[in-house]
């Protein structure tokens, strides 16, 4: 009997569970990934995953880490100016946390041992360190842009009001009368408040790199050039 050719790439691949695990994540939320899902979904028997991973949540650790590595690190390479790079920065982590809103509370327990997100935060906290931020600060400093980022991603301001008209009565709310206007704008909104945070977040962490270095500098808008340059 002739044995049966073997495929030219693996059934099952750390990749490809990853990414199917995601596609769950996104479509249906976290409670969608078990391994009996995951499973089916990949056309294979529940006990090989554990070939590849030792659980569910080491699954979701993996996915959430795949999230990570879509942030652009690459203005923190590129030696920008400490502002502009964070500025870039939240920008690209906002927008792969809002593709994959589903995976933030994973997001949210810390990097732990991941690799992608202990690479984030490391070019994070050195470019600071690099600017002049003391060390104390600079740890600050990533953890303020961090929860501010996640923050944001976590729910929506503009989508938490219904479409109805009559459903926010001038007398009982005599401030909301364009209030059911709000959904209908929710990423406009929502993409506005982002950019207004962090344009007061950054101008409150230049006040602060001024008198910790005693220049007293005003903030600068992103992209603005120095007096000096």
């Amino acid at each position: 009997m002739c044995a049966m050719p073997r495929p030219r790439t693996p059934l099952l691949s750390t990749g490809r569970i990853v990414e199917t695990a995601l596609s769950l994540v996104d479509a249906e939320g976290l409670a969608a990934v078990s391994t009996r899902r995951l499973a089916a979904e990949l056309g294979v028997s529940g006990p090989s995953l554990y070939n590849h991973f030792r659980s569910r949540d080491d699954i979701l650790e993996a996915v959430a880490d795949a999230v990570s590595a879509q942030v652009d690190l690459s203005v923190f390479e590129r030696g920008a100016a400490w502002r502009d790079a964070l500025h870039d920065w939240a920008l690209s982590y906002r927008s792969a946390l809002r593709r994959h809103p589903h995976i933030v509370p994973v997001l949210a327990r810390g990097p732990g041992r991941r690799p992608a997100a202990l690479r984030l935060a490391d070019a994070v906290y050195g470019a600071m360190v690099e600017a002049g931020w003391p060390p104390a600060h600079a740890t600050s400093v990533g953890a303020l842009m961090r929860y501010f980022v996640m923050g944001s991603a976590l729910g929506s301001f503009a989508g938490g009001f219904v479409g109805e008209e009559s459903a926010y009565d001038p007398a009982d709310y005599p401030h909301l009368g364009q209030a059911h206007l709000l959904a209908g704008r929710q990423e406009e909104i929502d993409e506005r408040a982002f950019r207004t945070g962090l344009r007061a977040l950054l101008d409150g962490l230049e006040r602060q790199y001024g008198e910790l270095s005693g220049t007293g500098d005003a903030p600068r808008t992103p992209g603005e050039p120095d007096a000096a340059e």
